[in-house]
């Protein structure tokens, strides 16, 4: 049928796509600046140091004796930079061959000079005082008075030979290489030059002339100096320091010098220094994140962020986990392995969402990697280890499934770990041992650590975890023992609703747990006065019959407001405590409401509202469900339909009045989810209220039971031919 509302498509007033109310809102965006600031102090704040010093730093002071808190080995950058610098000073100056083009021109300028020496020399006019000035004004030679008196009164044949001898002299002294750091030992070799017939006066005049001429004839070759340096800083290995745990690393009265601080900081026994980029940096850092997360909320809108309990768990556990960030990762060698990522995963996963959780993993792993100085290792290490735990989960309807989630996560640690360090040079064996057995207590841990959580979470916040679902399904929980000792026909009622409830929830994907102990309590306040329900009455007898409508219908209501003081007084969690009146919803008591009708002088005086459920109407699809499955059981039970389609007819029926009647607005069900459910619902019932074969025997009893007139021939007593399937 086309006009059929299970046959639409349309999906009926999704939460997740509807506006946001505004104190939910304003909620979430308040929480959200909280949360930045806090993880931005967090990530920023100093942590003091294990021995309980100060930060160290150059030039301090010992206090005490420090020692390795484990071994260690790590690649010294100070050390390795004073061993490349040794080698590179040891290289030395690379010089180019002697430039013969200088000593020819130093040749050239001595002829020019004696050249003008013989003009002034040959200066009849010229006193001596004049020539001496003259010479003496020759910019290229500082000579003494002496020597220029020398120049200036030898005789014709003694000044041709010092002007030989020099010539000689100076040709012999640049054909030497003669670099500029060696020019005063080459002006001291150069009377070992002159010739051993020379006279005094001659050599020193022959002396004092050269000496100045002389000029550095090669120099360095910058360019292949720095690449002979280069080659030689290259060759040298990097220098790697090892210390065993407990070593002392400083005596107490001990300076702090450079290589003292790097050793600490290898050890994670040194705070940082800090900076103002850092706090702008990390600031950002935190925004970004805080802001994608509040964005997804807001746009997503997770169900269970509407509850401000949910919401405080969700800021809760980001904090608690940033702070453990930065008290586990900076600083340290194997503490980060040990950061059980996969915990919060879990724990968010189960409790409020998985794609929130995934989200929130995988923005955690980033600090984790920023704060390790943009370790990709690191932050792959825990983005994995959380995805493996959220996947390899499922709803934790078991501990051992915790239990395998935690073995998954230590495998995929030991992988990581593997990957990162195997390809790596210089294998540190030992090293790689402590890491694959940090990554296996890893995985034991965050399985720990999320037991504990759910136990904190379920009883200190009220949130409802998966533990406590299966400790409240348990037949033995004295809520659940009670309803069966005092309203066995109840009990029996909510374990049938259970069934169809459950087996509709895993068909629509919703939380088939909570919806099957939500189902077991919905009724539980039906005991206090259980004969006033049809389930429980015995031998047909209504005690209702005795009363009037309104009073019946106040009764029954009251189950509901019963139902909630005893969950209350049990301890049952809040979302359990839903189903109690959300299965109800707002809906009306027909058959009080109409025999009230019928009964009344002036039916205009029959307040309705005296004859329908307090609300609210189902807010969950788990509580939507269990509505449907309550009406849709009892309907069949009462009717007793003999054919599949007369089952059917009566589940459609049951849905399309809860859904015209408007009790399935406020949920998340579409009309797909609806066909789905009725299917379900289907398959169980016809399992349960299937017609039975008659044996003979029951035919046999039931004709004897009648007048003698009414038994057939027994030639016509029909015997059936039964079937396995019909026997059962």
């Amino acid at each position: 049928m086309t006009d059929n509302p299970l046959s639409n498509s349309r999906v009926f007033k999704p939460k997740s796509g509807s506006p946001l109310p505004s104190m939910v809102q304003l909620r979430t965006v308040l929480m959200g600046l909280l949360f930045v600031v806090l993880s931005s102090l967090i990530l920023l704040m100093p942590i003091p140091l294990g021995d309980g010093s100060e930060q160290l730093e150059q030039g301090d002071v010992v206090q005490r004796d420090i020692l390795a808190p484990q071994r260690i080995t790590y690649v010294s950058e100070i050390q390795t930079e004073i061993a490349r610098s040794r080698a590179e000073m040891a290289v030395a100056e690379v010089y180019d061959p002697p430039d013969t083009r200088i000593a020819r021109e130093q040749v050239a300028r001595a002829r020019q000079i004696f050249d003008y020496f013989d003009s002034i020399r040959g200066d009849v006019y010229a006193s001596l005082d004049e020539k001496r000035e003259l010479i003496a004004a020759v910019d290229d030679l500082t000579l003494t008075d002496r020597v220029l008196i020398s120049l200036l009164t030898a005789d014709g044949e003694t000044w041709s030979s010092i002007k030989a001898e020099t010539m000689t002299v100076l040709d012999q002294a640049m054909r030497t290489e003669i670099r500029p750091n060696q020019l005063p030992s080459a002006r001291r070799r150069l009377p070992t030059l002159i010739g051993l017939d020379v006279s005094d006066e001659m050599a020193a005049v022959v002396v004092a002339v050269v000496e100045d001429l002389i000029q550095p004839n090669t120099f360095v070759n910058e360019e292949r100096t720095a690449e002979e340096r280069q080659l030689a800083r290259e060759s040298v290995q990097a220098v790697v320091i090892t210390y065993e745990q407990d070593q002392r690393i400083l005596r107490a009265g001990d300076l702090i010098g450079p290589g003292d601080v790097e050793a600490l900081e290898a050890l994670g026994l040194q705070q940082p220094a800090f900076e103002p980029s850092d706090l702008i940096g990390g600031v950002a850092y935190v925004t970004v994140i805080g802001l994608l997360i509040g964005l997804y909320t807001l746009r997503f809108r997770p169900r269970a962020l509407d509850r401000p309990r949910y919401l405080g768990l969700l800021f809760l556990l980001l904090l608690l986990f940033v702070g453990a960030v930065r008290l586990m990762v900076p600083g340290h060698t194997i503490l980060p392995y040990l950061f059980p990522m996969a915990a919060l995963s879990i724990m968010l996963a189960v409790l409020i969402e998985v794609r929130l959780s995934i989200l929130v993993t995988v923005f955690i792993g980033l600090i984790i990697g920023y704060i390790a100085d943009g370790s990709l290792e690191f932050a792959v290490y825990a983005v994995m280890g959380g995805l493996v735990g959220i996947f390899s989960l499922g709803r934790v309807e078991r501990v051992n499934r915790l239990l395998w989630s935690g073995v998954y996560v230590s495998l995929t640690n030991v992988a990581i770990v593997l990957i990162f360090r195997l390809p790596s040079n210089g294998l540190d064996q030992m090293g790689v041992l402590q890491l694959v057995g940090a990554g296996v207590a890893n995985g034991a841990f965050s399985a720990s650590l999320t037991l504990i959580g759910f136990f904190l979470v379920g009883n200190l916040l009220g949130v409802t975890t998966s533990l406590q679902l299966l400790e409240l399904a348990r037949p033995t929980q004295p809520l659940l023992r009670q309803l069966l000792l005092r309203a066995p026909g109840t009990y029996h009622h909510s374990l049938m609703v259970s069934n169809l409830a459950e087996q509709a929830a895993e068909r629509i994907g919703a939380d088939a747990l909570l919806t099957r102990v939500g189902a077991y309590y919905h009724d539980v306040g039906k005991m206090l006065r259980p004969y006033f329900f049809v389930e429980n009455q015995m031998d047909g007898i209504n005690v209702q019959d005795r009363l009037d409508p309104r009073t019946s219908a106040q009764i029954i209501i009251s189950h509901v407001k019963d139902g909630l003081e005893l969950a209350r007084k049990y301890g049952v969690p809040h979302d359990v405590r839903a189903f109690i009146p959300e299965h109800q919803g707002a809906g009306l008591i027909k058959y009080f409401y109409h025999q009230a009708l019928e009964q009344a002088d002036d039916p205009s005086l029959v307040d309705e509202a005296d004859f329908r459920y307090p609300g609210p109407k189902p807010q969950s699809r788990e509580t939507a469900i269990v509505m449907l499955a309550d009406s849709c059981e009892a309907a069949v039970r009462a009717a007793h339909p003999p054919t599949v389609e007369e089952i059917d007819k009566i589940l459609r029926r049951i849905i399309t009045e809860k859904l015209t009647g408007g009790e399935l607005d406020e949920c998340d069900l579409t009309t797909r989810d609806l066909d789905q459910i009725r299917s379900a619902f289907l398959e169980m019932l016809h399992g349960v209220f299937h017609p039975r074969v008659k044996y003979p025997e029951e035919v046999k009893q039931e004709l004897s039971a009648a007048s003698p007139a009414a038994l057939p021939a027994p030639h016509s007593m029909p015997v059936p031919a039964s079937t396995p399937a019909e026997k059962d």
